[in-house]
């Protein structure tokens, strides 16, 4: 039986990559790094990194791990302190940590709509939503993307309590949600609009807590999702609401019921982050700026198309579409030195594969030019 199945599993893996797509893990250390998500470059910062070192001398009598679910073993008052921490600064009333944020969709969205009721959600969603709907029994529907008036057209038939979800700011396309546009349907239907904050959580705002608090709508927005492993330069998930939404989450949420919590280092790392966070203003002012003259300078080359406008993520498409020539600029962008990786199906559409371009404020305007040279040239 496990040669017959070891066969079958490489057949699919055969079949994927005869069609171009087979993942693979690999390294590139020395890059310029127009890849990862450290858009503030809390990941590699000094200064974190001390103020860490610094806190953990507080902790000590804190266990290294957490020893086991918070229902049991697991818990401890720096947990407390840091969900009071997260709900103040993102404007809620109450928060529950996640070991990730696919871990927090996942059990939000599972645990959350219930038979009868109705979801409507982004096409462009992250998969951790749409797989946190396939354990719902709640009935599921996608409407196109940014699409308030298609979205408004489906409420019509919507049953039971309905809840529609999106991202602030999208992971792929790197485009915004018309938020306010949708809180405002979301009231007019008494719909629960929950938000995945993931690509927004210290890129937005007065202080880094997002595009629902940048836009003044968290009375609005039933729950926030704020990840951490981005521009917060850790690990873990939060999901920011209401005192009861946490305590419903915690009763019935099976991700966080059945899982070890964090390890205390990502704790304190956490704690730390949020000290910095606001005093960050020249690294988000720094990160957009750097962004719009890129998005400026590949638009002027012959034969590319980079969207969108006003983002961090730029997806950089060739205006004749060919996968193998898309992967043979990548490879070659890295041969350059710039960490640059494509994008292909099925993590985006057949026919919308890119090169997914990410600016962090530790870019150069050097290190900017660079890469697009290398991209007129490799084009």
């Amino acid at each position: 039986m496990s040669e017959i199945l070891k066969n079958k599993l490489q057949q699919k893996l055969e079949e994927r990559a005869a069609q171009g797509n087979l993942r693979q893990l690999k390294t590139t250390t020395g890059l310029v790094d127009f890849c990862s998500n450290d858009y503030l470059g809390l990941a590699r910062s000094e200064e974190l990194r001390a103020l860490i070192h610094k806190e953990e001398e507080n902790y000590k009598h804190l266990p290294l791990g957490a020893t086991g679910s918070r229902l049991l073993a697991g818990n401890h008052t720096l947990f407390e302190e840091l969900e009071k921490t997260i709900a103040r600064y993102h404007h809620g009333e109450a928060a529950l940590l996640f070991n990730s944020g696919y871990s927090a969709n996942v059990g939000l969205l599972s645990a959350l709509p219930q038979r009868g009721d109705t979801v409507f959600y982004d096409e462009a969603s992250h998969a951790s939503i749409k797989d946190g709907l396939r354990l719902s029994f709640a009935k599921s529907y996608s409407f196109r993307h940014n699409d308030v008036a298609d979205l408004k057209r489906r409420l019509q038939t919507a049953t039971g309590t309905v809840y529609v979800l999106v991202e602030s700011v999208y992971s792929m396309d790197g485009d915004k949600a018309p938020l306010a546009e949708l809180a405002q349907l979301c009231q007019e239907h008494s719909a629960a609009l929950i938000v995945d904050e993931a690509h927004a959580a210290g890129l937005y705002g007065p202080k880094g807590e997002g595009m629902t608090v940048a836009l003044g709508l968290e009375d609005q927005v039933f729950a926030q999702v704020i990840t951490y492993g981005k521009a917060m330069g850790s690990h873990g998930a939060a999901v920011v609401g209401s005192k009861v939404l946490r305590d419903y989450l915690i009763n019935f949420s099976r991700a966080f019921i059945y899982t070890t919590g964090l390890p205390t280092h990502a704790l304190i790392t956490l704690k730390c982050a949020y000290k910095l966070l606001p005093e960050m203003n020249k690294e988000r002012d720094q990160v957009k700026k750097l962004a719009r003259h890129l998005f400026e300078q590949l638009n002027k080359i012959k034969g590319i198309r980079c969207s969108p406008e006003e983002s961090v993520i730029l997806s950089v498409f060739r205006e004749v579409a060919d996968v193998q020539k898309l992967k043979e600029l990548a490879l070659y962008l890295q041969s350059e030195g710039f960490d640059v990786r494509p994008v292909l199906s099925p993590t985006v559409p057949e026919g919308r594969e890119r090169l997914r371009v990410i600016v962090h404020a530790y870019n150069t305007l050097g290190e900017i030019e660079g890469l697009v040279q290398a991209i007129a040239k490799g084009t």
